[in-house]
């Protein structure tokens, strides 16, 4: 008698469709560098760098997995939270994380 065992099947890996946009935006007319650090890049200050506008506003769209990410600006290499994100938490360097949450994809 043959026998068989079913395998598992894979879980379903994360692709970059159920990845989403985010949107940063800081002002800030007198900086000269603004990067956006956090859980996404393993909190490296120079990895995600801000685009500099004309009119003292500095943007970044990153594409980010579903889920709970920490971040701070980091504004000529001084870090400082994000003062536009309504929602912070506390960091062990006795300061706050800004944090954005990506919502999941509809199935």
């Amino acid at each position: 008698m043959k026998t068989t065992s079913k395998k598992p099947k894979p879980s379903r890996p994360r692709t970059k469709e159920s990845n989403r946009p985010v949107h940063f935006e800081y002002r800030d007319p007198i900086a000269t560098m603004v990067c956006v650090a956090g859980t996404f890049n393993d909190w490296h200050p120079t990895a995600s760098e801000m685009v500099r506008m004309e009119d003292g506003r500095w943007l970044k769209e990153l594409t980010l997995p579903p889920g709970r990410h920490e971040y701070r600006l980091v504004v000529d290499g001084v870090w400082m939270a994000d003062p536009a994100c309504p929602t912070s938490a506390p960091n062990s360097y006795g300061g706050e994380n800004s944090v954005v949450t990506v919502p999941t994809a509809a199935p």
